[in-house]
């Protein structure tokens, strides 16, 4: 299913390069929302979904291609913290949705004609601990276990009709293990998308064997890395080009240092067109950005390519 009667998301990366859209959270944060909770930019979809919509809509504008939903951090395990039954949960997950899809709707009534997608987002395990260990991984469980706490919210993002899935932020070779087998047979193609660091997976896992379990995956369509430097994301994209054959989805962070202690982020961004240049050449297909990249540097990334 496509968002406006495009090409499938696969057809059109077999044609050429996608630009995905930034961070959402910090576009939120930019137009004055709170992004304090536990749930981050997900408490939205309850309390603000307009405003979830009008960040979408400025990555459009900003010449993104695809709009990633607010529901990294939803999850029925998460909203239930917050007194929000399943069935609740489940209707915002598909709100994240059609927020998409709104935003959608709204770039085309502003004349934006090109082609526009909407991934579902599901962020790890632990983005729903909200206590870091999504950039940790070995959280314990079995894979079977993590494919049990998956699969029932793919499921709700799936049945929503969003264009791909996108399985982001994955720390551990193991819960991608869980992730993979979480997709099959739901009808919606996926790109698996690993947080790396120091040429390896969070966890420690090689990143070969790491994207080697998607190689033969049919339903993902692309894989790679974001939510890491940009400096990191180089040798992955070769590595997860040459080991899959699939295209490579590749969106890190502005290069800034979050401090955990003073909850302010330090430094200042190293991320450059120069290096997307080199990701499509290796064989990125999908580019955008994740943590502090807002709409500026998209339109710079759309420039580009």
């Amino acid at each position: 299913m496509t968002s406006d009667n495009s090409p499938g998301l696969a057809g059109a990366l077999a044609a050429g390069t996608i630009v995905l859209d930034g961070g959402l959270s910090n576009q939120l944060a930019a137009a004055g929302h709170d992004l304090s909770d536990a749930l981050w930019s997900a408490r939205l979809l309850a309390d603000r979904p307009e405003a979830i919509a009008d960040a979408h809509l400025a990555y459009f504008e900003a010449g993104a291609d695809v709009a990633i939903t607010a529901s990294y951090q939803a999850t029925f395990e998460g909203f239930a913290e917050r007194g929000i039954d399943r069935t609740e949960a489940a209707r915002l997950l598909t709100l994240s949705v059609d927020l998409g899809r709104d935003a959608v709707r709204r770039a085309r009534a502003a004349g934006i004609g090109r082609p526009l997608w909407v991934a579902a987002s599901a962020g790890p395990y632990g983005a729903m601990l909200a206590d870091g260990s999504e950039y940790r991984g070995r959280y314990g469980l079995s894979v079977a276990e993590l494919e049990r706490f998956h699969r029932p919210r793919l499921e709700v993002l799936a049945a929503a009709g969003p264009d791909v899935l996108a399985l982001e932020t994955v720390p551990d070779a193991e819960e991608a293990a869980a992730l993979l087998r979480a997709v099959r047979g739901l009808g919606v193609p996926a790109w698996l998308s690993y947080s790396v660091a120091d040429g390896r997976t969070r966890a420690g896992q090689p990143l070969a064997e790491a994207f080697a379990l998607a190689a033969d995956v049919d339903e993902v369509i692309a894989v790679g890395v974001n939510c890491c430097a940009p400096e990191d994301a180089d040798h992955a994209v070769e590595i997860a080009a040459r080991v899959t054959g699939k295209p490579v989805v590749v969106y890190p962070n502005s290069g800034e240092v979050w401090d955990a202690r003073a909850r302010s982020w330090t430094g200042r961004p190293t991320f450059t067109a120069e290096q997307v240049a080199r990701w499509r050449a290796a064989g990125a297909r999908l580019i955008g950005g994740c943590c502090r990249v807002g709409p500026d540097a998209i339109t710079r990334i759309a420039r580009t390519v």
